[in-house]
């Protein structure tokens, strides 16, 4: 816990960095275009990547970075495109996302394992949990109805964000590489 707080703190400094709100803003740009192209599965169900840029900023940034990028793509999101009504659920998991990659991510050495884990650990708590528990508060739905339906989509989902997260994280891992050579 006092890691995770010192890492919470140091990634609060990197707001003090032109750098970091500019790259941050690309990371939200990106995330907002990606929100636009959801592949509807049905009335609950949906694919999209627009959390790959937050888990990005995450990595390079730390937590409290990735949660704003997480909170400000969500609703900018919704602002682009609002379908149905707003509920905070949603950018809740958002800010979550953010945290968790800056958690699993910031300056740490990036591993195939590690990215497994912190996708497991995204599917498991906010696919299957809170966005469960979201759309069964919005609509009335029984939580366990929906959850089936939701396991079969993330089984599918899975190793193709998994491999996506790993690719782009990849990425973003040369480019920080980069930055600090640049200072």
């Amino acid at each position: 816990m006092e890691k995770m707080i010192s890492l919470f703190k140091l990634s609060a400094q990197e707001m003090k960095k032109t750098r970091v709100i500019a790259l941050g803003g690309m990371f939200i740009a990106i995330s907002v275009v990606l929100s636009l192209f959801k592949v509807p599965l049905g009335p609950t169900l949906q694919i999209s990547f627009a959390s790959l840029p937050i888990a990005a900023g995450g990595m390079l940034f730390g937590p409290f970075v990735g949660a704003i990028i997480g909170f400000i793509s969500d609703i900018l999101g919704y602002i682009v495109r609002p379908h149905g009504f707003f509920f905070p659920g949603f950018t809740l998991n958002a800010i979550l996302i953010g945290m968790f990659f800056g958690f699993f991510f910031y300056r740490k050495k990036l591993t195939f394992m590690s990215v497994i884990l912190s996708s497991l650990l995204i599917t498991v708590v906010i696919n299957l949990g809170l966005t469960t528990l979201w759309l069964s508060m919005m609509y009335g739905d029984a939580f366990i109805a929906l959850l089936g339906a939701r396991v079969v989509k993330n089984l599918i989902e899975f190793p193709v964000y998994t491999s996506l997260l790993f690719m782009v994280l990849k990425l973003v891992e040369r480019l920080r590489e980069r930055m600090k050579t640049l200072g």
